[in-house]
């Protein structure tokens, strides 16, 4: 078991990059991590919860996650986030392009020895 020192804090996006897509009031944000390695460490820490509380400001009406294990990726699908959607929404970002962004910025913690592994600065 790791203790508090052999873990540091990162952002997301330095260990998985991401895509988003929109379907009526509904985004999906697939995040992918850069490495295999990073993947468990994803699975446990990018949960449906998680994610909502990363959005609660958007207050989404559920938050589901798909695990694709071969692709060492994930799908979340945030129901009700898009303000009614791109024909109904007022906001810059109907499509909701810009949620993926979001999600990267949440902090995730992983072993020290990982960092060397990490993408970005």
């Amino acid at each position: 078991m790791n203790t508090t020192n052999d873990m540091i804090e990162v952002p997301l996006y330095r260990a998985a990059h991401g895509r988003t897509g929109d379907k009526g009031d509904r985004s999906n944000i697939s995040v992918i991590a850069w490495r295999a390695e990073f993947y468990p460490l994803l699975l446990e820490q990018l949960t449906p919860e998680r994610v909502a509380a990363q959005f609660r400001h958007r207050a989404p009406s559920q938050v589901q996650r798909f695990v694709l294990p071969k692709l060492h990726a994930m799908n979340f699908v945030l129901d009700a986030v898009l303000d009614g959607g791109v024909n109904d929404a007022l906001n810059l970002d109907a499509h909701g392009k810009a949620l993926s962004f979001l999600l990267l910025d949440m902090p995730i913690q992983i072993p020290r020895a990982l960092e060397p592994l990490l993408a970005g600065p």
